[in-house]
């Protein structure tokens, strides 16, 4: 008997941990799940070393569609004409990367093992990728008939928007 006693005592133990656990995860994200104010933190200091614009004073959206999506980042200010330069110039050359199945960006603000990230590399023949100029800054369309790599996108915009935090937003 004190056997199972005891079986039943890490059992309980087991349980709260795992209770513990989930109501730290779910305290812990202020916009979408698993984005840690710590985690946001360290997204935003290394995104400002790889985006020339400044975050505070821009927005990411990233909206999803049927055949992929679409990433915009605007100047929160119109007339900001440095940060819509910025913008365009960082995301024109982001495009081209995409094409060319360069993702590395992405992969060192977010980290390599990012959602989406790898399907969206190995796929990126089977994506078409355009920028183009918006009135505040650019947008790169992401169109493919791959029902896994729209999955792919979906989950990459997912993944920014969590990382981003207050900086991002789904379109």
């Amino acid at each position: 008997m004190k056997r199972r006693d005891r079986r039943v005592q890490v059992l309980a133990a087991a349980l709260a941990a795992i209770a513990l656990a989930v109501a730290g995860y779910t305290l812990t994200r202020p916009d979408e799940p698993g984005a840690t104010p710590e985690r946001q933190a360290e997204i935003a200091a290394k995104g400002g070393r790889v985006m020339p614009f400044d975050l505070e004073r821009t927005t990411h959206r990233f909206a999803k569609s049927g055949t992929g999506g679409v990433q915009t980042v605007t100047a929160d200010e119109p007339s900001d004409a440095g940060q819509v330069k910025l913008i365009r110039e960082h995301l024109a050359a982001e495009a081209a990367a995409f094409r060319s199945g360069d993702y590395g960006d992405p992969a060192a603000i977010h980290g390599g093992e990012m959602p989406g990230l790898r399907a969206l590399e190995q796929g990126h023949a089977r994506i078409d990728v355009r920028y183009a100029e918006t009135s505040a800054g650019g947008s790169i369309t992401y169109t493919t008939s791959d029902a896994a790599l729209i999955e792919a996108l979906h989950a990459w915009f997912d993944a920014q928007v969590s990382d981003h935090g207050r900086h991002a937003e789904h379109g």
